[in-house]
């Protein structure tokens, strides 16, 4: 349900409660029946948490109290099994728990199909369903949702929610609370391998810094190496200008030496 519905019907509950307020008795019947044929109120738990509506209870206009926790709890089939003893019901009303019985379906499973819902609602064909629930269903913002005629399903991804079951409030929170109790031991599990990556991280930086000494010092051994076989060469062959006297020497002209004279 969008914004612009939810402020709708937030505004048509304020007015209903505060009309019903001021009745007692009799005069509630009329409200009851406006709230429950209404076409854009889905929600009745704010009116029948009313002390004066609650008094009803026991009356001779008790039944009028069923009809709204049937409105804000049931569905079409309990409607069918209590139909004997709650008032008839108007299309407009028949219409809207037949909307609301949707919203039930939904809300354990998100993919329904025809056949089931055609056995809920009391839907006799396909095109007939498939008119309720563009029309009455997804035009109306309840229900947002794609049909799949070759699967036979209608696909619910988002569905308005209903009032609150008696005793359906504690199975939230026991599963929200079994949710936040998941949810911190993942965050734990998170945060343990955050804090195995931030070590591994050190543990990467300084194997890469030995590793960088290690070259550095292999350049070091490398460089001075070099520098001892140079001055070993020097030493072995002696200085360029050794070599210059040795030419000298061996192109200077030989004497020629004379015979002895015996």
């Amino acid at each position: 349900m969008d914004m612009e519905l939810e402020q709708k019907q937030a505004e048509i509950i304020d007015e209903l409660v505060r009309r019903a307020s001021t009745c007692n008795g009799e005069a509630l019947l009329p409200i009851i029946i406006e709230a429950t044929s209404h076409p854009s109120l889905f929600a009745f738990s704010e009116i029948l948490a009313l002390p004066n509506v609650a008094q009803l209870e026991g009356s001779t206009h008790s039944v009028y109290v069923d009809v709204l926790r049937l409105f804000a709890h049931g569905t079409w089939a309990d409607y069918k099994c209590n139909a004997s003893r709650i008032p008839h019901l108007s299309p407009d009303q028949i219409l809207k728990l037949k909307q609301l019985t949707v919203l039930t379906l939904a809300e354990s499973n998100k993919v329904l199909p025809y056949d089931t819902l055609m056995a809920e609602l009391d839907v006799t064909n396909v095109r007939q369903l498939e008119d309720f629930l563009i029309n009455d269903c997804m035009y109306a913002g309840i229900v947002r949702g794609k049909l799949d005629q070759l699967k036979r399903c209608f696909e619910v991804p988002f569905a308005a929610g209903r009032d609150l079951r008696p005793g359906q409030l504690g199975n939230m929170l026991h599963t929200l609370s079994n949710w936040l109790n998941t949810s911190e031991n993942l965050l734990g599990s998170i945060q343990d391998k955050i804090k195995w990556a931030d070590n591994m991280s050190e543990i990467d930086k300084k194997h890469r810094k030995e590793a960088e000494e290690g070259v550095e010092e292999v350049k070091k051994s490398l460089s001075m190496k070099g520098d001892i076989d140079s001055r070993g060469h020097k030493e072995i062959f002696g200085e360029p200008s050794g070599v210059m006297d040795y030419e000298e020497d061996r192109i200077r002209p030989k004497r020629r030496r004379h015979p002895v004279t015996r």
